[in-house]
């Protein structure tokens, strides 16, 4: 089958080959035939080494299929069901699941791990245990969550990760109060989802902050208030606030220079969310006393912050009445074949989500 290959960490370009077998069926997996799957920034740092993932390894996250196998055991899907690809899958018997905390469950980091792909060449990875940049891929059933026939493969794509982070990230983690005042820092796929989910909150005020003028645009389309590039952000802060800052900043970039950007636009007492996967070697300074005396709440923000599977049908729920706009995320369409011409388009800035057509 074809597929997607990164061979070593810190190429820029994917190399496709029609070699690849897809590994590790048996009791507890299913086999998936993939039909679309989104290009998420966290692929590209993945590629760049900035998250940790071993190599040769097949990008991609954010995918949407059919069921073609099921191993001994599995009764939650049967061949021919539609599934959205998640992840991140919770185990229910860790100490986080019986928290409640699923998004926080390690069992899906430990399938990054086990090659799930191979070529004559040897072992092939994918990507944070799954790898949708491909034809057919084999994960645990967990990771294959039905969805309704009405939900577009395309759709359900973007709930697999983009749009269910952004979301969940206004919806769940930071809980946006009605009339406030929310900026939102770093405006593709994701950071779209958080401006939706902040408006659905009833903030007054939502401010869409991003280098790239087409970002800047579509923001303003899905409900941000005002879109100003980075330089004109202090200005946006003292006509929107006063000068004393926002009372939600969503920090969606995934480094600590906008990170540290994020807090000093942040109201005292305010709360910053960050959304972003950075490195491990990128460290946020602050010091202990600004902690100390200006209060405000740093809120982390793990693949939405709740329940998964509870936030997949809270997506489609809110897509299906019209109360947020999933398909206007899509704004380019590529085959397999021309997967690097993808990469380019999240590099320049000029999508939101490309959806690669398999």
């Amino acid at each position: 089958m074809r597929a997607a290959v990164l061979h070593e960490i810190g190429q820029d370009k994917l190399e496709i080959f029609d070699d690849v077998e897809a590994t590790g069926f048996g009791p507890g997996r299913v086999k998936i035939r993939v039909r679309a799957t989104g290009l998420c920034h966290s692929d590209l740092s993945a590629m760049a080494g900035v998250l940790p993932q071993p190599a040769p390894f097949i990008p991609g996250h954010e995918g949407a299929g059919e069921i073609l196998e099921v191993g001994e055991g599995v009764t939650s899907v049967k061949p021919g069901d539609r599934v959205v690809v998640c992840w991140l899958p919770a185990c229910g018997v860790c100490p986080a699941c019986k928290r409640g905390q699923t998004e926080l469950c390690l069992a899906g980091f430990m399938n990054a791990g086990t090659p799930n792909f191979k070529r004559p060449g040897g072992d092939v990875f994918g990507f944070a245990g799954t790898g949708t940049f491909t034809e057919e891929v084999v994960v645990d059933a967990g990771c294959a969550v039905p969805i309704p026939d009405d939900v577009p493969f395309d759709i359900a794509a973007l709930i697999g990760c983009g749009v269910t982070t952004g979301l969940g990230a206004a919806l769940n983690t930071a809980d946006v109060e009605a009339g406030s005042s929310v900026a939102v820092i770093g405006c593709g796929g994701v950071g779209i989802s958080a401006i939706q989910g902040a408006r659905l909150k009833g903030a007054a005020e939502i401010v869409a902050v991003d280098p790239v003028s087409s970002r800047r645009e579509a923001a303003l389309k899905f409900g941000a208030t005002r879109a100003v590039s980075p330089e004109e952000l202090p200005d946006a802060k003292q006509s929107v606030t006063a000068g004393e800052g926002f009372d939600y900043v969503f920090e969606v970039v995934g480094r600590s220079a906008t990170a540290r950007t994020a807090y000093d636009n942040t109201r005292r007492g305010g709360t910053l969310v960050v959304v972003g996967a950075g490195a491990m070697d990128d460290f946020l300074q602050l010091n202990m006393f600004e902690l100390f005396f200006d209060e405000k709440r740093i809120l982390p923000s793990m693949y939405g912050g709740g329940d998964v599977l509870r936030s997949y049908e809270r997506t489609i729920a809110l897509w299906r009445a019209g109360r947020i706009d999933l398909e206007g995320l899509i704004t380019h369409r590529v085959p397999l074949s021309d997967i690097n011409e993808a990469l380019d388009q999240m590099r320049t800035g000029v999508a939101l989500r490309t959806c690669i057509e398999i």
